[in-house]
């Protein structure tokens, strides 16, 4: 290891010189195995191996996140999939590991987003995991190690340039952080709070059953805000996130952003979905993108004028909106988190349109009587934690 790494660039091409490097002298506590990452893929690889480690010790559970642009897609833990969840993330046809299975539901949260990725990885990347990697567009990885046949897949991708960051698990960071903006030094102390089921304890609704998956899903979306940027709102189902909305500035956009991915989500689920005709030479990406046109109001237009005929062996029936909202309507259990509070109801009622059953956010609103009388309403269950999550 070195005390600092030379980059191309920084943010942009035109920003130069750029590097990473330790203040301090120390080494850097990292090691590119493969691969020349930039500046925006180290700032992916921190902040996704922040999520992961902390998702890891929360749950006990190998986890995995999805990065783009500094905020996650996708995070999950590594519990068993489905068949159902196994087709749409198309990894049916392979043998999966708990790794591996958090890393699948990670990338399928949304997949439209999680396209050229950056990985991070709780555990030792094992084959099994570097097999579903191989299939994906990514722009690189980050865990504590791999082994050596996992090491030579992942090597294999982007032509043998796929880059490859292996961290140091021991490594802890200062108790205050720098940051410079317009040649002026920011310093704070980092944001070290443990995020766990204690934090769920004052449950202030009138449903108070929180039922143990709904716990770890809360937890889940709470470490995934943590790392989200600001504002940001984050559903989650079945150890894995479903929908984050990320950077909006106001709440409201937050949800329903979320909660638009978080029915996409489920749409994809659909039989009519999983029974589309698509012609078996059609890469993994423009699968996706269909399936997202599909879904969308926009497929009508695409029937008209015939471009179905490029994917598919045969004219598909569209998914009509009385189906796609007979469907939704059979979303339950979700979990919501939120990295601040909730100043009115009107987030309850669109969560609630996807399934959402329990929620945490910080509470502290003046209308904090107005949205928990929201979710009385609909037999929603409300904790507060009184802990803001905010990231930038």
């Amino acid at each position: 290891m070195a005390n600092e790494l030379m980059l191309k660039y920084g943010c942009n091409p035109n920003q130069k010189p750029s590097r990473i490097f330790m203040q301090d002298g120390a080494d850097l506590p990292l090691e590119v195995l493969n691969g020349r990452p930039g500046y925006i893929n180290f700032l992916d690889a921190l902040n996704s191996w922040q999520l992961v480690r902390e998702l890891k010790a929360a749950t006990g559970l190998p986890s995995a996140a999805s990065f783009k642009h500094v905020s996650p897609a996708g995070a999950a833990v590594g519990l068993p999939m489905s068949e159902t969840l196994k087709r749409i993330c198309f990894v049916d046809d392979l043998e999966l590991s708990p790794l591996a299975c958090a890393y699948a539901r990670a990338r399928g949260a949304d997949r439209m987003s999680s396209y050229g990725d950056w990985i991070a990885l709780s555990d030792v990347c094992d084959v099994q995991t570097a097999r579903v990697i191989a299939r994906e567009v990514s722009d690189g990885i980050i865990a504590p190690g791999y082994t050596d046949e996992a090491l030579a897949v992942l090597k294999g991708k982007r032509k043998g340039n796929y880059n490859i960051v292996k961290m140091d698990e021991a490594y802890r960071p200062a108790p205050v952080e720098h940051k410079d903006v317009f040649g002026i030094t920011f310093e704070q102390g980092r944001n070290e709070c443990v995020i766990d089921a204690s934090m769920l304890e004052n449950l202030v609704t009138d449903h108070k059953q929180l039922p143990e998956e709904a716990k770890r899903d809360l937890v889940l979306s709470l470490i995934t805000l943590k790392y989200t940027q600001s504002n940001s709102v984050c559903y989650a189902k079945g150890g894995q996130v479903i929908g984050v909305g990320a950077g909006q500035q106001s709440r409201i956009h937050c949800t329903r952003l979320a909660g638009n991915k978080a029915d996409v989500w489920f749409l994809r689920q659909h039989p009519k979905v999983l029974g589309l005709p698509f012609k078996p030479d059609i890469r993994r990406p423009d699968r996706d993108n269909t399936i997202d046109v599909y879904i969308s109001e926009d497929w009508m237009d695409v029937l008209e004028d015939g471009a179905w005929q490029q994917f598919f062996t045969e004219r598909p029936d569209p998914l009509t909106r009385d189906e796609k909202s007979a469907w939704l309507r059979k979303q339950d259990g979700v979990s919501l988190g939120s990295d601040a509070f909730f100043p009115f109801g009107d987030n309850i009622e669109r969560a609630r349109r996807s399934g959402v059953q329990y929620i945490a956010q910080p509470g502290g609103s003046i209308r904090d009587d107005n949205v928990i009388d929201t979710c009385n309403k609909y037999g929603i269950v409300m904790a507060f934690t009184g802990l803001r999550l905010f990231h930038h």
